[in-house]
């Protein structure tokens, strides 16, 4: 069995984080996360992961409620493809959302 975890910065303030079991090639597992970082605090915007026995999305508001979705492919394998993509591809339309719509404007020093 393998363990696969690191995190990836998108930004300063952002950041992928991933981790997954593969065993003969097989993904058991995994959760795949974009966070931003507020107010000092990293918070997670979007997660992908395999909790509860399905392969599934959360979305996550600022004050932490999730809307799941289920994913709906062949296996964990391609599954865990998706999120990685979902994830690096959109994580900018996910932040807007999470921040109201509207960009974060960092206080100034």
């Amino acid at each position: 069995m393998k363990k696969v975890t690191f995190i990836a910065m998108l930004t300063p303030e952002d950041r992928y984080r991933h981790h997954h079991v593969k065993f003969k090639g097989e993904i058991l597992s995994f959760v795949i996360q974009y966070e931003t970082i507020l107010e000092g605090e990293w918070l997670p915007v979007v997660r992908y992961d395999t909790e509860h026995g399905f392969a599934h999305r959360d979305i996550i508001d600022r004050e932490g409620n999730k809307l799941k979705t289920p994913m709906f492919t062949r296996d964990y394998n391609e599954a865990l493809t998706f999120a990685e993509y979902d994830i690096k591809s959109n994580w900018r339309v996910y932040k807007k959302a999470f921040l109201g719509g509207k960009e974060y404007e960092h206080p100034t020093e």
